[in-house]
């Protein structure tokens, strides 16, 4: 049985991770709250590795958030995200831990990217600025596996979501991301009986969106290959516009009033795809359809809601 630390467990991410590990059978679990072991603290985390010598770390934790949140508070996100990174890989590289995977983000890739985007569009041209500080970190975190497996052999290597959703969430209504948001504020228009919602931005921005359940799929999928790709896009390869996406949301939560747009609002990057060909030739494919996914999602919101373990 292997031992697997999966950092950041008490996220929608690590969750799911968990959720995945336990159903698979085959390992042995291992988890740390904040409390035990502050991940943002070298000598701790280096501490914690050499005791448990796990055979597999998976870095699910970060700081995460949407736009506001990433305009808001860039010097937060890059550095805690770069300390955890830096922490978590060079740690493990002391405790000999045989096998890394790192998880990143699609906003990685430059803003102008050409579109579905592949691996090699890496550090091509700029980065969106609303989210460049959490970018940066997420880039330098995928390098540290890179140069860490080339220089000593380990196979440290990372994988790249796109925009998730799912059981977990967090639903907070200026920090969150944009379909735990949308899902809180139907609802709650819902709820109250507005005649309408306004959403940021145009409305014209596509993006892609991929259930947790299909990521932590991927993530143990990728962990069975004996030769992973450096990094690789982990998405559903198709989108929507945010506009298209707030119908769909709407639907789901059963308002029917009117949807409006705030072009004063950022819109971020336009476009957001993935080019998934590398992870599908490698034999995984998402599983989980988008109207199916969001139903759940809305339902897991109410069930957290009922019983006061919504993230709000």
């Amino acid at each position: 049985m292997k031992k697997i630390y999966i950092a950041g467990h008490r996220g929608m991410v690590g969750s799911a991770l968990v959720r995945e590990a336990e159903e698979l059978g085959g390992f042995q679990v291992i988890t740390t709250t904040r409390d035990q072991v502050d991940l943002c603290d070298q000598s701790a985390v280096f501490e914690f590795l050499a005791s448990d010598k796990p055979d597999i770390v998976v870095i699910a934790a970060a700081k995460v958030g949407g736009i506001h949140a990433n305009s808001t508070y860039p010097a937060d996100f890059i550095y805690e995200n770069l300390t955890i990174a830096a922490n978590l890989v060079e740690g493990s590289r002391q405790a000999d831990v045989p096998r890394v995977l790192f998880l990143g983000s699609s906003c990685i890739y430059p803003k102008m990217a050409p579109q579905p985007m592949t691996e090699d569009c890496l550090l091509t041209s700029p980065l969106e600025c609303t989210n460049e500080a959490y970018a940066i970190a997420k880039i330098a975190g995928l390098k540290l596996c890179q140069h860490y497996r080339a220089q000593h052999g380990l196979m440290y290597h990372s994988a790249m979501p796109t925009n998730l959703y799912g059981p977990g969430d967090n639903y907070h209504p200026e920090n969150s991301h944009v379909i735990p948001a949308l899902i809180r504020r139907f609802h709650e228009a819902k709820e109250r009986g507005d005649a309408s919602v306004t959403i940021w931005g145009t409305g014209t921005p596509r993006r892609e969106f991929l259930h947790v359940q299909d990521l932590a799929k991927a993530c143990f999928h990728l962990l069975s290959l004996d030769a992973p790709p450096d990094w690789v896009n982990v998405g559903v390869g198709d989108d929507v516009t945010i506009f298209e996406l707030a119908s769909l949301v709407a639907t789901t939560v059963g308002f029917t009033g009117e949807i409006l747009t705030d072009p004063s609002k950022p819109d971020g990057t336009p476009r957001k795809l993935l080019d998934i060909s590398k992870i599908k030739a490698t034999g995984w494919t998402p599983e989980v359809p988008f109207a199916d996914g969001l139903a759940a999602a809305y339902q897991d919101f109410l069930a957290t809601l009922a019983t006061g373990a919504a993230r709000l």
